[in-house]
């Protein structure tokens, strides 16, 4: 008889979640909560007038949960839909380069606005938190890089199986619950990568949508609905309609590896993480050479694969164009010395003739070699040409953020403070937000008046 994935998978969730986590791992998915804070209240700020219109069409009068930075509550789906969404938007939030994709906008999401409606304890959120990555992590690992060849956008799919799991274990499901929540959710997982292009917005409704799924999802799993024995395997499973190639030994972790939650990134440029090694590059060519922009004939960004399609363009359509693009990511870098949420926002840097200039002077093309160093490095070469034909290089294996070279805890507040700030925040308010996640334990139900 063929190997149960699903039960196999579910078992070791399960088990984990029984067995609680350590000071160092709550440490972490209290970070993970701050972060994603954060860039939702700065998300929020962005999108605030598309985000009234969406949540004035329904003009709910169930006030269930907090729609973080909006100043008012909604029903559980739509401040779920909408949290997720703002959490994503301004590309900010964490991330894990194995299994490319983005966890906490749809799992933390998913978590914070149930536990508002259900009075979940700060430790079974946390708990959420942790399992939910895990479960998102593990399957996202297993189907890469051949999903994302696929077309299939990985935060959209395996977020919603992480969004369900994390939901199943912070309300405590039983296992055979838990397993029926992971059917429901793969059945339901959607998102593809062509939203990535020409001058769309609708990269971060994958996320959000994520989250509403996912939570729906283990909703349907706890009113009894029963799924199918084995949803990952056989040829019409999760797994194998997923992607062309996977590998089935990632949805178990070998012994000792760190929990999925250890293994995450955290953002310190406000583009796609794809383009965060040239634009590392390109700023250390910048401050070591003190190099002028204008005295720039060409440079050449040499990545992997995975870095190139979708991330080549110097046409900027805007906001979310210029998010996705690495020629304009150096050209901004290069230009401004920084790389933040104002440089990928305002009209002075996407629209500004100089910019555009250098950004169409950048050409980036992929290299076996270095593609094959993925997933364990994430690396660009970056080589800038003067008009006077002096030539400029640096390379970056991994960008700053990945857990090799994380951020440090008080980047992390800072990171938080200035997005927070800009969200329309007090430094008051973002100083007590911060200290009551330090505590969420005992302090979750005193943080939503602050959001």
């Amino acid at each position: 008889m063929a190997e149960n994935l699903a039960e196999k998978f579910i078992d070791d969730l399960f088990n984990l979640a029984q067995a609680g986590f350590s000071e160092s791992v709550m440490l972490q998915a209290k970070k993970c909560l701050l972060d994603y804070l954060g860039v939702t209240l700065a998300g929020a700020k962005m999108l605030e007038e598309k985000g009234c219109r969406f949540l004035d069409y329904f003009g709910s009068t169930q006030d269930e949960a907090t729609v973080i930075g909006f100043g008012r509550k909604a029903n559980l789906q739509n401040a779920v839909l909408m949290n997720g969404i703002c959490a994503h938007v301004a590309e900010l939030d964490d991330g894990e380069r194995f299994g490319m994709m983005h966890p906490g906008a749809p799992v933390i999401s998913a978590l914070l606005s149930l536990a508002e409606r259900e009075k979940i304890s700060g430790k079974n959120f946390l708990l959420g938190i942790t399992v939910g990555y895990e479960a998102a992590l593990r399957i996202a690992d297993a189907i890469q890089p051949s999903t994302k060849e696929r077309g299939y956008h990985a935060t959209g799919t395996c977020g919603t199986i992480g969004a369900a799991i994390g939901v199943a274990a912070a309300l405590e499901f039983t296992k055979s619950q838990m397993k029926d929540a992971l059917s429901s959710a793969a059945t339901s997982a959607a998102g593809i990568l062509k939203v990535i292009e020409d001058e769309s917005e609708l990269k971060a409704f994958n996320a959000g949508q994520a989250a509403c799924s996912g939570l729906l999802a283990a909703t349907v799993a706890r009113a009894g609905f029963r799924g199918p024995d084995d949803v990952l395997a056989s040829d019409r499973g999760f797994l194998t309609v997923m992607a062309e190639q996977y590998d089935a030994s990632r949805l178990m972790p070998n012994q000792g590896e760190p929990l999925a939650i250890e293994k995450i990134y955290m953002k310190p440029y406000a583009a796609c993480r794809h383009c965060h090694p040239a634009i590392e590059a390109a700023l250390k060519i910048r401050s070591k050479h003190g190099i002028r922009p204008e005295n720039v004939k060409d440079i050449k960004v040499i990545t992997y694969r995975w870095a190139v399609g979708g991330h080549e363009h110097t046409q900027i359509r805007g906001v979310a164009s210029a998010k996705m693009s690495t020629p304009y990511s150096v050209a901004v870098a290069l230009e401004t010395g920084k790389a933040g949420l104002e440089e990928f926002l305002r009209p002075e840097y996407i629209e500004n003739p100089k910019i555009i200039s250098l950004a169409n002077k950048v050409n980036v093309c992929s290299d076996d070699n270095l593609t094959a160093l993925v997933p364990q490095k994430r690396p660009a070469i970056v080589e800038i040409t003067t008009t006077e034909n002096e030539r400029y290089i640096e390379r970056v294996d991994l960008p700053k953020g990945e857990p090799e070279s994380p951020l440090t805890e008080d980047e992390v507040k800072e990171k938080f403070e200035s997005l927070a700030l800009y969200g329309k925040k007090s430094k008051k308010d973002a100083e007590e937000i911060i200290q009551r996640v330090w505590n969420i334990e005992n302090e979750l139900g005193k943080l939503y008046e602050l959001l």
